[in-house]
């Protein structure tokens, strides 16, 4: 809200998220808790539970040991509040975000009956979105999402 009153050319009425790793969990967090203000969320290589990630890095940043706020935090048992359009996108081979972890949202997904859009990139590791195909897709997705036309396409 803050940057739409210094670049009036904002749209607020149209807004999109996108993060990877930590970030993945956040965009998808911002569809989920402010569902109002974010509307389309693309979330790649998200460390969507913090009780799968590498808990040194966890207990830097939410404290030892796991209690009920991690459970709180994570993507996974907050599925039921999504609202917006979501695309998960996640590298074969991510060594530093486990993919299981997009795995476990996408079973929750699943299991809450909402719609999303899953991007798999095989041979491809952490930050999968940042591949030529990975941002030509979370650009189209933003465009068909938020502009409401259909792509030119690559």
């Amino acid at each position: 809200r803050g940057a739409a009153k210094k670049y009036p050319q904002m749209e607020l009425s149209r807004v999109g998220i996108f993060g990877g790793a930590a970030g993945g969990h956040t965009a998808k967090r911002g569809l989920l808790a402010h569902p109002v203000f974010f509307m389309v969320g693309v979330a790649d290589c998200g460390c969507h539970d913090n009780r799968m990630d590498k808990i040194w890095w966890n207990e830097a940043w939410m404290g030892w040991p796991i209690g009920p706020h991690y459970e709180e935090q994570s993507n996974i048992t907050q599925v039921h509040r999504l609202r917006g359009k979501l695309l998960l996108i996640v590298g074969e081979v991510d060594r530093n975000v486990d993919p299981a972890s997009t795995m476990k949202v996408v079973d929750a997904l699943i299991r809450a009956d909402k719609d999303f859009d899953l991007l798999v990139i095989p041979g491809h590791g952490h930050g999968a979105a940042g591949t030529k195909y990975g941002r030509r897709r979370q650009a189209d997705f933003f465009v068909r999402h938020l502009l409401g036309v259909e792509p030119r396409g690559p």
